[in-house]
């Protein structure tokens, strides 16, 4: 049940809100969680129904919580690798376009900013592809061509681990942020329209992808470093750069990274995974109720809607209003905050930010046109960049030697 707060007298306000203006969400992990829990098989994990208990997500909570859009994760762990790797980018690309078909009354397929806007208008919640970690590309331009032919429209340069050519936020320093072929990725993206996302990635691999970058760049699920420095999260000085990128930052919900005091509560809580052989991004029922043990045993500070909403108070006052999104990490975290459950939540953080004043315009900007217009931005480049020169065949041996 969501504990009533202070700002559940604006909830009538942030559902009507939500009604005009709905979330573009930046991240959801729903295609691995079908994959762990039912090999991508509908029938056993059917999104008609009230999946409450098994998944973050499923259509009635998606409508519930006023949710447009939604970038699907086609993300793969980082112990995959090469043409494994790959294959399995491709599993989770089939897994998206399966739920379009299966449900096209709730879901419509889109990879531009009219499509979204299209599906708005229809009614449907616009369904477009994010790739996590540029380990899916296996170091090919070409590979990264072909994710984009088959929808992805941003790729996030790293996951957990560094690649040889881009450090990653939770990774020791390699290559001191992106490397000539990393440059070149970026590049790349750059002309086929690909949204780069600095979601995951080094401080310093941010800053060179910002140096390098023509086109507005997104952070898909990441808060802000001053109000909880962990290294996922995003410094000020990058911050500010957004506003002469056109970028957006997306905040995320996930309590490790927006609550101090869930820090190291969820260290000790990967170790107890890991201690039981479990990886510790594992969310299967038999890591679920070793997380309840464990829980039980040392109770974990609670993260709420206020919570996020002290991030987004930063990051406008930082970045400004035209450069800050939501992006929840639902189904990809063992832990949410209260309020912010599941996908029906976002009506209580709109709610929270009506509370501290945020005008119905600037939360417009913040749930739909801010996400809707960096992808029209990047459309726009990729246009000119496409007309002026044609794909890259470089190679990592060719850059990196």
């Amino acid at each position: 049940m969501t504990p009533k707060t202070p700002a559940a007298p604006h909830l009538d306000e942030a559902r009507a809100l939500l009604a005009a203006h709905p979330v573009v969400d930046g991240h959801n992990d729903l295609p691995w969680a079908l994959r762990a829990k039912a090999r991508y098989d509908l029938d056993r994990c059917d999104l008609a129904t009230d999946l409450t208990g098994r998944t973050h997500t499923d259509l009635k909570r998606l409508r519930a919580g006023g949710v447009g859009a939604q970038f699907w994760s086609v993300y793969v762990r980082t112990d995959l690798a090469g043409d494994e790797a790959v294959s399995a980018t491709l599993e989770q690309i089939d897994c998206v376009d399966q739920m379009l078909a299966r449900y096209p009354g709730d879901l419509a397929p889109a990879r531009t900013a009219d499509d979204m806007e299209k599906a708005r208008a229809e009614g449907r919640i616009a369904s477009l592809k994010g790739a996590e970690g540029g380990h899916s590309i296996n170091n090919s331009l070409a590979t990264l061509r072909a994710l984009h032919a088959l929808g992805v429209r941003y790729m996030t340069l790293t996951h957990n681990d560094n690649l040889a050519w881009a450090d990653s936020a939770t990774d020791e320093p390699n290559v001191g942020g992106l490397s000539p072929f990393g440059h070149e990725v970026v590049r790349e993206m750059n002309r086929v329209g690909m949204l780069v996302d600095l979601s995951h990635v080094a401080a310093t691999t941010m800053r060179d992808a910002l140096s390098t970058s023509v086109a507005p760049v997104i952070f898909s699920h990441s808060s802000a470093r001053a109000i909880c420095d962990h290294p996922r999260n995003v410094p000020d000085d990058v911050l500010a750069q957004l506003p002469g990128n056109g970028g957006v930052a997306m905040a995320t919900f996930v309590p490790k990274f927006i609550l101090p005091a869930a820090v190291a509560w969820t260290q000790s809580a990967d170790e107890n995974l890991r201690a039981h052989g479990l990886h510790h991004l594992d969310t299967s029922p038999e890591a679920m109720k070793l997380h309840e043990a464990f829980e039980a045993a040392n109770p974990r500070p609670i993260a709420t809607a206020a919570t996020v909403a002290d991030h987004l108070d930063h990051m406008r006052e930082v970045a400004g209003v035209d450069h800050i999104g939501i992006g929840g990490d639902f189904d990809g975290t063992a832990f949410t905050p209260a309020g912010l459950d599941d996908v029906s939540g976002y009506p209580n953080l709109v709610a929270e930010l009506l509370s501290r004043r945020w005008s119905p315009a600037d939360l417009a900007k913040l749930t739909w046109s801010n996400a809707v217009r960096v992808l029209r931005d990047a459309e726009s480049v990729a246009a000119d960049l496409s007309a002026r020169r044609g794909p890259s065949n470089a190679t990592l041996g060719d850059l990196d030697g």
